[in-house]
Parts: structure tokens; C-alpha cells; sequence
């Protein structure tokens, strides 16, 4: 269980940092500087704070967190004795130039208590990936493995993709480094073992035999085609090859077509061939050599011009499931070991690690981080990283693909940066926009209104960035659907209102320095309305239109203070900004379809208060069908199987309320 405290005291103030702090595994969360590490009046202060709060620290495990004035995390560590690691940051000539604004920076320090030094690291990482300190390394981490699950808790299991919370009853297979792996791997095992693919509701309610069965990817257990005990067996060499033991499935299934050669069944035996062929395909998606490595995760830094990139690589039951980069961000101070550290903690705080973890850089506590894991996970996990032999090979492999991802994400970035300076200049901006907002709306007559934001920097396009609005049509800043002009006011005033209230010194990189609006002088006169009542009049706002003849490469664009104009069709910037729009535009058309789609899947019953899924399906199996229930008198209602008087009292009063 673990115990918190909090300290609180003020003092110091907010400069600017450089995100990341390296870490050794009992000293000061940085290494020596070789520059002189003076100390002004605001390191002073800082000083001041934990010096005040070292004597109340207990020497046990735990977790620290700094905070700042504005009450934003500033670092987050771990230590097996707390006391002593808060002291480490009062020693100035031990602290890099880094670290001496951190602690200038603070005003609080929070612990929070565990039993072991393995527990506290796994906070570490959770507080991590919560809070987002500017002086940690960062794991920018949006993404979400794919499965293969084969079900457990029906009498014929289903296998298919999945992608999400594990929460089923099931064995998952993976995780597979691309939607597109796991696509053609599920396909070819439907061919391999014939299992079902569909879901539990439709298996039910089938009659009769689907397409899957008739192109010989399912042998129809929804139809009694199979028994149980046969399908049984399908499930067990899905499972075993899956497992890392196809071979053995292999030549069970030669065996049997060599069998049914030999009776002259040669339609039976075409049948087994084309399922070997199946696994053949699967296997031949190898593009490493894993012979020895059953189940692993391969992990290589690679660091250049400032930035890092890891490369993972996924290997189940023999089988390589794909490799993925992702780019931490870490300052230059951090070691390639502290910088493993942190990827893996983050990276696994919500993933089960593979038994062996192939590493490029051993961190310093690897034993500590394998301790943890294995705590999370049930069972031992090992980190590794060999300097000759095969793995070694692998390791190299892995970091030669990281290399060549990060040297085309600095180029990318190269690009964007060129791109973002001829927009400056063809637009006539004063200084070239680090953030690029673009805002858009879209709906049918009215209908299901929505609009959204895509945001866009050095980087490319800023996905977790991206918004979606649903527009209100009653209330303050309402706004008729097809009421464009409003429909952007409404959107503007969201977005920057709220931001306002979160921050409204404009310190955080949130805050765009260009606004691109889809439409022409009457949304742009919405837009700078808001802005003018904000007080947001100095955010640069162009609104992009398709011009006369609505042709791409004749858009014109509009700016307050300035006619209209148009760029050159084949500029570089004209390009760019119709990438921008056409990029919002995409991202608002998702919306309204998805919106729309929702709406007409939508039940009258999902409004009635107290109705859950199980009423709902109760009093649909009644009545058959919502308008009949809407039409039901009270005692009907409350014959109903987990509905009560009450409940059917309520459910009578909320149709008739809603249609009187």
C-alpha cells in the first residue's frame, strides 16, 4: 500500500528548460558539468525549498515530484532513500546548468511512499506517462498493437483481430507491429485451421452456412458442419503454431495429405496442400533470422542531431510480428542508458514485455527494471544485450533500422521546416509559425453539424492535437447547422476560451501562431470576432476559399487589412497549405460520418434514465421493438423481467413527458 505526503512551500520562479533529466541509480538525477555551475538568487531559493523539507523526508523508497509557481510538474524520480536523493540536488557543483534551473524552478516537492524500490519504479513510469514533466525523458506513445485473440469462452472459439483492453476471456497473440501484419496473418490462418471469424451475436443467429464457408476458410460450426471435438482439434493446432510450434503442425498436415493422396482422395488431399501452402505464407513473411529466439522484443537506440529513435522489434513463438519506431524525447545531457530506461518503463507500463528483452544500451539498473517487469507481468523477464553471436547480429540489424527512421524523420523535419519558412513568406508573416492550426466544419443540410481542428508543426501534422466539436444548437454560442459563419464562432470560442481559463499567460506550446480558416471573408469575419473578444488579436488568421471556379490551384486567400489574393498554382507554399486544408477537411468528414452513423444506430431507449444495456435488451425482447415499449401501458412494462414498478413508472412518464 502506499503511504503520500505532501510538502508545500513557495519560493523560486518559472524560467524555460530543456525537457529530460538523465538518472544513476542512487545519485543526482544528472552527471557532472564541466561548466561552472554558478548559483543566482533564483537557484537560491529553490535551494531553499528542499533543504527546509530534507530533515521531514524518511529513508525509504519512493517517488518525488517537483512542481513549479504555476503548479506544473517539473521532474519525476524514483529513489530507494528518499532523503538522500532530494540531497543530492543541494550540491550545486554537483548539478549540470540543467538541473540548476529545475531546482530554481521549484516551489513544491510531493512523495509518495512504497514498499520496495521496484514498486517506486513503476509510479515513476506511470506518474511519467500522466503528468508529462518537462525535465523527464519523454515517450511520445500513441500507439496501439494489434492482437490475434482466440476466444475461450465459447464451445467453438473464435479467432480474429483485436485491438484494445484484453479484458475478454481469451488467449492474444502478439502484438503485431501494423494493422496490416495482423490482416494478412489472421487470413491465412483462416485458411490454415478453418476457424470462424465472426462475432458470438451473428454466429447465433445463423441459418444457414456464410461465404467463409464456402471458400473453405471456415468449416460452419454455427450449422452443426463440424463437432465440437473436431473443431476442438482446428483450435488446438491454431493454437500450437501460434505458439511457436509449427513444425509439428506442418507435418501433421503433410501427413495427412500424403494420406489422402494415397486413397486416391485427391480433392481432400488439394484441401491439406492448400492449408500448408497457408502456413508457408505466414512463415514466409520472415525477414530475420530468429533461429534460437522464441519470444523476444528487440530494442535499438539510435541518436542523431539532437534527436533519438528507438526501434522495436516484436518476436512470438518464433515468428517475426514486425518492428515500430518511436522517438523519445530526451535532451542531450541523457545517456543512451538512461534514455533505454525510460523508454522501457513507459513503453511497458501498459504492455506485457516479451520473456527476453534484447537491448542495444544495458541501463545501470537493468536488474531492478527486469524485477519490476517480471512483478507486473507473472512471470521472469530478462533484459539482455549479447556483444557477439547471433543476437548480436539482431541487435545491429535493429539498430541499423533505427538509424535509418530517425535520419528520414530528420529529413522530414528538414522539409517541414522549409515548408512552414515559405509559408511565412508567401503569407507575409512577420515570423515563421512553429504551430499551424487549421479549423473546418462540414454537415448535410443542417444535419449532425461538426467541426474540427487539425494542428500541424516542424514535425508534421500534431495528431494528438487533433479536435473534433459537436456543434451546439442550443444554449450559449448556439449555432444553427447550417449556419456556417456561427458554426466557426461557436468552434473559435471552445477552443481559445478554454485555453484561456488553462493558461492564461500563454506559456505552454499549445497556443498556435496561425490560424487557418476553410472558407472565405464571412467565416474570416467569424473567426476575428472571437478573437477580438478574447483579446487574441494577435494570433495570425487566413482564411483559405476555392476561388471563382473552385479549381485546386486557384484558392484565394484572405487576411484582415489586405485584399484577396492567390499564390502561384505550382509554389511550394500553395501545396502546402492545400496538404493543410485537405488534411481538416478528411479529418471533418471522419467526424460528421461517424457522428451520423451514431445517430442512426441510436435507440430511444438509450436516453430513459436507469436503462442499462441488460433492461434494454430485456424489454426489446419483450416488446420487439423501442416504439412498441414507448406505446406500452404501466402493467405491461412491469412485466417485463428486471423491471420494477418504479423502473416501469419511470420508463411510462419518460416517453409520454418527451412526446407531450
Amino acid at each position: 500500500m502506499l503511504d503520500s505526503f505532501i510538502f508545500m512551500t513557495m519560493a523560486g520562479n518559472n524560467q524555460d528548460s530543456i525537457p529530460t533529466a538523465p538518472r544513476g541509480p542512487d545519485s543526482p538525477d544528472g552527471k557532472n558539468s564541466s561548466e561552472p555551475a554558478s548559483s543566482g538568487p533564483d537557484f537560491e531559493r529553490g535551494l531553499a525549498v528542499l533543504k527546509a523539507e530534507i530533515a521531514h523526508l524518511p529513508a525509504r523508497p519512493g517517488v518525488y515530484r517537483m512542481f513549479n509557481e504555476a503548479d506544473e510538474p517539473l521532474y519525476v524520480g524514483k529513489a530507494r532513500h528518499l532523503a538522500r536523493r532530494v540531497a543530492s540536488y543541494t550540491q550545486p557543483t554537483r548539478l549540470t546548468n540543467r538541473l540548476l534551473r529545475m531546482v530554481a524552478e521549484t516551489v513544491r516537492l510531493e512523495i509518495t511512499l512504497t514498499e520496495s524500490e521496484a514498486e517506486a519504479l513503476l509510479l515513476e513510469a506511470n506518474l511519467i506517462k500522466k503528468l508529462r514533466p518537462r525535465y523527464n525523458i519523454l515517450l511520445k506513445d500513441d500507439k496501439s498493437f494489434a492482437h490475434i485473440m482466440l476466444s475461450s469462452d465459447h464451445p467453438f472459439p473464435q479467432l480474429a483481430k483485436h485491438r484494445g483492453s484484453q479484458r475478454r476471456k481469451a488467449e492474444y497473440f502478439g502484438p503485431f507491429a501494423s494493422t496490416g501484419a495482423v490482416n494478412r496473418t489472421v487470413a491465412a490462418l483462416s485458411r490454415a485451421f478453418l476457424l470462424r471469424n465472426c462475432s458470438d451475436a451473428v454466429f447465433a443467429a445463423r441459418s444457414r452456412p456464410c461465404l467463409q464457408y464456402q471458400i473453405k476458410r471456415c468449416t460452419a460450426p454455427c450449422v452443426g458442419r463440424v463437432s465440437e471435438k473436431d473443431y476442438a482439434e482446428q483450435v488446438a493446432a491454431a493454437r500450437q503454431f501460434l505458439s511457436g510450434q509449427s513444425d509439428k503442425v506442418q507435418r501433421l498436415y503433410a501427413d495427412e495429405m500424403h494420406a489422402a493422396s494415397e486413397q486416391l482422395d485427391f480433392e481432400t488431399a488439394a484441401l491439406w496442400r492448400n492449408r500448408i501452402r497457408a502456413l508457408t505464407a505466414i512463415q514466409a513473411n520472415q525477414d530475420i533470422n530468429l533461429e534460437g529466439i522464441i519470444d523476444a522484443d528487440i530494442l535499438a537506440l539510435s541518436r542523431q542531431g539532437g534527436q533519438s529513435c528507438m526501434q522495436v522489434f516484436f518476436v512470438r513463438g518464433g515468428s517475426n510480428y514486425g518492428n515500430t519506431a518511436f522517438f523519445p524525447r530526451a535532451d542531450a545531457s541523457a545517456t543512451d542508458q538512461d534514455i533505454m530506461a525510460a523508454f522501457i518503463t513507459q513503453f511497458y507500463q501498459d504492455r506485457t514485455p516479451a520473456r527476453l528483452l534484447l537491448v542495444s544500451h544495458l541501463p545501470e539498473e537493468a536488474q531492478l527494471i527486469a524485477e519490476a517487469l517480471s512483478g507486473t507481468a507473472g512471470r521472469k523477464i530478462s533484459l539482455s544485450s549479447p556483444s557477439r553471436g547471433g543476437r548480436r547480429q539482431l541487435l545491429e540489424m535493429a539498430r541499423r533500422n533505427a538509424a535509418e527512421a530517425l535520419a528520414r524523420k530528420l529529413s522530414d523535419k528538414a522539409s517541414q521546416s522549409r515548408l512552414l519558412e515559405s509559408l511565412a513568406e508567401a503569407l507575409g508573416l512577420e515570423t515563421v509559425p512553429e504551430r499551424v492550426e487549421i479549423y473546418d466544419n462540414s454537415h448535410i443540410q443542417g444535419a449532425h453539424p461538426v467541426g474540427a481542428l487539425v494542428a500541424a508543426g516542424p514535425e508534421g501534422f500534431i495528431k494528438s492535437a487533433y479536435r473534433k466539436f459537436n456543434i451546439r444548437q442550443q444554449g450559449e454560442k448556439a449555432a444553427a447547422g447550417n449556419d456556417d459563419f456561427a458554426m466557426m464562432r461557436q468552434m473559435i470560442w471552445r477552443r481559445f476560451e478554454r485555453a484561456l481559463r488553462a493558461d492564461p499567460d500563454r506559456q505552454t506550446d499549445s497556443w498556435p501562431d496561425l490560424l487557418l480558416i476553410d472558407g472565405g471573408p464571412g467565416q474570416l469575419g467569424a473567426v476575428l470576432e472571437v478573437l477580438d473578444e478574447l483579446g487574441l488579436e494577435d494570433i495570425q488568421t487566413v482564411a483559405i476559399s476555392k476561388g471563382p471556379d473552385r479549381h485546386a490551384g486557384r484558392e484565394q486567400f484572405h487576411i484582415r487589412g489586405r485584399d484577396s489574393f492567390t499564390l502561384p498554382p505550382d509554389s511550394a507554399a500553395m501545396h502546402f497549405l492545400q496538404r493543410l486544408r485537405d488534411e481538416a477537411h478528411r479529418f471533418v468528414i471522419g467526424a460528421h460520418r461517424a457522428r451520423r452513423t451514431k445517430s442512426q444506430l441510436s435507440s430511444p431507449l438509450d436516453g430513459v434514465p436507469g436503462i442499462g444495456a441488460k433492461r434494454k435488451k430485456a424489454l426489446l425482447a419483450h416488446f420487439g421493438s423501442a416504439r412498441s415499449v414507448a406505446r406500452a401501458g404501466l402493467r405491461d412494462l412491469a412485466a417485463v423481467d428486471g423491471i420494477s414498478e418504479a423502473m416501469a413508472r419511470q420508463i411510462y412518464d419518460w416517453f409520454h413527458d418527451q412526446n407531450s
